[in-house]
């Protein structure tokens, strides 16, 4: 990566949305390339500006975060979203990390906390804020195992599903390698089957099928 990272902020609230751009203004690797009131417009407006990042509110008139979000990562999988919102319930979290978000952050977040998520994401790795990921721990501990529902979704094996798991405890590939007592090439190919049967694109996708599933625990 070089150069600046291109912005688009997305929040209803003039406010807010002015604040940010103030904010991120100030930092050396980042450009603000445009902002939007609503998610219908951030959809326009990704097309028009081609900005690499798009900092996204999830609560806005005429079309959510969530919904955004999906329609930019259909229509542009090469842009990156990063949720910056009030809300780390649940309902939310899930609905934007199933929608293609890698990056989820309250809007208590630092100007060093946004540079980092972005860094994050733009590197192809998932970034959530401590209280988003408290919440996704408390949700898979609180599931049930899949052999309390009988059956695998999606004609995943009984490894897969395992492998699936330990993503979901937030154990990386040279974790779960030793965990299973296998090798880290055969721990790929497991995630890489898992994630193609499943239609999942990173581990924070993972981590909300893990959940919605019931294959965490």
């Amino acid at each position: 990566m070089t150069g600046r990272t291109r912005i688009l902020v997305v929040d209803d609230q003039t406010v807010v949305r002015e604040g940010l751009i103030l904010l991120l203004e100030l930092l050396p690797d980042i450009e603000v390339v445009g902002s939007a009131s609503d998610g219908e417009r951030a959809v326009e407006l990704v097309g028009e500006l081609a900005p690499e990042v798009v900092l996204m509110d999830l609560r806005m008139p005429r079309m959510d975060g969530a919904e955004a979000t999906r329609r930019i990562k259909a229509a542009h999988p090469e842009v990156e979203v990063v949720v910056l919102t009030t809300y780390a319930d649940d309902e939310s979290i899930f609905a934007a990390l199933r929608a293609g978000a890698r990056g989820y952050l309250t809007k208590d977040a630092g100007a060093d906390e946004i540079a980092r998520a972005v860094a994050a994401v733009r590197g192809g790795a998932a970034q959530l804020d401590p209280a988003v990921q408290r919440r996704l721990v408390e949700a898979v501990a609180a599931a049930e195992r899949p052999a309390a529902r009988g059956g695998l979704p999606d004609g995943l094996t009984p490894r897969e599903a395992e492998v699936l798991a330990l993503i979901a405890r937030g154990l990386s590939n040279a974790e779960i390698a030793a965990e299973l007592v296998i090798s880290e090439a055969t721990v790929k190919s497991h995630i890489n089957n898992l994630f193609a049967k499943a239609g999942l694109r990173d581990r924070a996708q993972a981590v909300s099928y893990a959940y919605r599933h019931k294959l965490a625990g």
